[in-house]
């Protein structure tokens, strides 16, 4: 078998360079989306069960930044409960005056 010239050892340290490049842009690519759905899953956590004053501003401030920040028509339904500002629960409104009370 004949030994491989300088140029095709070369062009065969370049493929296997790109190949290893796009298993890490791959990998890369994995790890950021796993990263944001954790970070997504741990704000939505704190909005469905924080009752702290952190989580009631971080649901202000979602509802007053979100909506700028979703460019696409498609992405905007995603977030239609989320964005909803929270109705008071039954029995803690105020009652409304009577017509005669004016």
């Amino acid at each position: 078998m004949p030994r491989k010239t300088i140029e095709e050892r070369l062009a065969q340290l370049d493929a296997q360079k790109k190949a290893l490049k796009a298993r890490l842009s791959k990998q890369e690519r994995t790890e950021d989306t796993r990263r944001k759905v954790l970070l997504g899953a741990f704000v939505l956590h704190r909005l469905e069960h924080g009752r702290d004053e952190i989580s009631k501003g971080l649901a202000d401030w979602l509802r007053r930044e979100l909506p700028g920040f979703l460019t696409r028509d498609t992405d905007r339904p995603l977030f239609d409960e989320l964005l909803k500002e929270k109705q008071p629960e039954s029995g803690t409104t105020e009652p409304e005056p009577a017509a005669n009370d004016k």
